[in-house]
């Protein structure tokens, strides 16, 4: 079986890939909507094998499995209303700090991480003259949206430094994509550049997506 989800693994990361190339080209929302539904079939194939192995990290691959739905969610309404989608995400990278816990325990540390790669980021995006945010609202909530993603990717650095395995390699890489994405996100829709940083954005998204999933696959890996 390991064979088969292996195979289907490459087969959805071309496609996912693919259309991410599709949507840097066209920009038309089905097309986002196509593609964010790849990593979740991608994420239920590899749950679906974690069932058949009767594996102890069930609820690592639920609790991912969830975030990569509320990713996809996000997505959508991104397209149709930004604050919408930023809670969507946020909901989603929640449940992907709750998988990196179910796998090793919250630690003050990890807190302490999270806190220094929010620093910066919020220091940015409060101060930074580039940003043109329709009202404070919008400000705000990219603030505290940073939080829970400056949290999640140190909880991912933290658990790869506790235990260096493939899975936590995975998250980590993973979520310090995630991040960078969602830094080009930022820059591209509030700081009016050029369109390189919605290349990268897009770039760098469903690669980190694919990676997420594809972490699913190994939760059954003996450390």
């Amino acid at each position: 079986m390991k064979k088969c989800v292996i195979s289907l693994n490459i087969i959805f990361t071309i496609l996912i890939l693919i259309g991410d190339i599709f949507y840097i080209n066209f920009d038309y929302l089905v097309i986002k909507g196509i593609t964010s539904a790849g990593f979740v079939l991608l994420g239920i194939i590899n749950l679906v094998y974690l069932i058949k192995n009767k594996n102890n990290n069930l609820n690592f691959g639920i609790l991912m499995l969830i975030g990569l739905i509320f990713a996809m969610c996000g997505d959508i309404f991104l397209n149709i209303n930004f604050i919408s989608g930023a809670i969507l995400f946020a909901i989603g990278h929640i449940f992907y700090f709750a998988s990196y816990c179910s796998i090793i325990k919250f630690k003050i540390l990890d807190l302490i991480v999270g806190i220094i790669i929010f620093i910066p980021a919020c220091i940015f995006i409060i101060l930074a003259p580039i940003f043109e945010f329709d009202g404070n609202i919008i400000k705000w909530v990219c603030v505290i949206y940073a939080l829970i993603i400056s949290c999640m990717t140190g909880k991912s650095i933290c658990n790869f430094i506790k235990q260096k395995n493939i899975l936590n390699m995975l998250l980590m890489i993973g979520s310090i994509l995630f991040c960078f994405s969602d830094l080009m996100l930022l820059l591209d829709v509030f700081a009016n550049l050029n369109s390189v940083v919605g290349i990268l954005c897009l770039a760098t998204y469903y690669p980190a997506q694919i990676i997420l999933a594809h972490s699913i696959m190994h939760a059954g890996d003996k450390i």
